[in-house]
């Protein structure tokens, strides 16, 4: 596990090195970032991956710009280093899970969604073809290596909380740091897990080169209800609350362009969508692209705006399982604020 662990790490800082990513110039050190110039650095958690496309998106419509910010996107491969990131002031926001928040409360630090890109994890628990026979569902992943984006990460949450669920304690199966994209689908490949968690448009390559099959999914709000008894607020852009309070107004711009391209998005085909964004994300092809936008489409919310009892049910999801959080006492509207995409 420390090989695929150094390999996660390696992999981190290569793709940061190589995909800093700026709106309309540069960004300066988050430590003097100073927001009165719009300047704002943020993490991805995988600025590749479709359920993290709202970001690169409005940066690739203008959107950005048009707020008078000037925002640097850069990329982890896992949610939990880009939480890592925004924790040690390298960035001020995050764009990715929502669950980290409460993750996070229960440690003492507290921050908040201000934009809640999407209502169910647009996550999908795959199977490789060799494995099929014997991992028919959660009730198989005993004595199982299943591949996850990093240890802690959000994929590591829910492929937690599914084995429990189904009978399977967290000691009873292997979670494996495989990142996501082309390292998951080789570990699939080699037999070094026998299935995992990923996102798009690491499914469609995988369905696409028949390396394995869908086993649960849930890109669509129907399909976290099933899996996880509700609606699962999952992409967001969280932030320092301190942070959030001392630069209401940068915030409320960074809102306002989310919002917009979440507007924008419901409104596009997947073609159209697929045709803003940089040719280099569509490794499968311009087909298979389109293809896993599509999939992935229902997972996302139209305003912003934190779905009523989504909290709740991550809540219960997380304590299901996260003995950090078992017994403790959560505040969940500190958690998010949907004072910015209301307005």
């Amino acid at each position: 596990m420390r090989t695929h662990l150094k390999l996660a790490t390696a992999t981190a800082a290569t793709m940061l090195a190589l995909t800093t990513l700026t709106a309309c110039g540069g960004g300066s050190s988050a430590g003097s970032a100073d927001a009165k110039d719009g300047k704002v650095k943020i993490m991805v958690g995988g600025l590749d991956k479709v359920i993290y496309l709202p970001a690169r998106l409005t940066q690739q419509l203008g959107y950005f710009e048009d707020e008078g910010l000037h925002v640097t996107l850069l990329t982890e491969p896992a949610g939990v280093q880009a939480t890592t990131s925004l924790i040690s002031g390298d960035v001020q926001g995050v764009v990715g899970f929502y669950d980290h928040t409460l993750d996070l409360q229960v440690k003492g630090k507290q921050v908040e969604s201000v934009v809640q890109l999407a209502h169910a994890p647009g996550e999908v628990e795959v199977v490789s073809n060799k494995a099929a026979g014997d991992v028919t569902s959660a009730k198989d992943f005993k004595g199982k290596k299943l591949g996850v984006t990093g240890l802690g990460s959000s994929t590591d949450f829910l492929t937690k909380y599914l084995a429990v669920k189904n009978g399977v304690q967290t000691n009873e199966f292997t979670p494996v740091a495989v990142g996501a994209g082309q390292t998951f689908i080789s570990a699939l490949q080699q037999g070094s897990i026998q299935g995992g968690m990923t996102t798009d448009p690491t499914v469609a390559q995988i369905v696409d080169k028949k390396l394995g099959k869908v086993l649960i999914d849930m890109r669509t709000p129907e399909g976290s209800k099933e899996a996880l008894g509700g609606p699962y607020p999952s992409s967001s852009l969280y932030m320092n609350t301190d942070w959030v309070n001392s630069h209401k107004d940068t915030v409320r711009k960074l809102a306002k362009a989310f919002v917009k391209t979440l507007k924008w998005m419901s409104t596009h085909s997947a073609e159209q969508i697929a045709a803003k964004m940089p040719a280099d994300y569509a490794q499968g092809g311009k087909q298979l692209y389109a293809q896993a936008i599509k999939d992935t489409l229902p997972m996302f919310t139209k305003d912003g705006v934190m779905p009523a009892d989504g909290p709740a049910t991550v809540e219960r999801v997380l304590k299901a399982f996260n003995p950090n959080l078992k017994n403790a006492t959560v505040d969940l509207k500190k958690t998010y604020t949907t004072e910015f995409v209301k307005k």
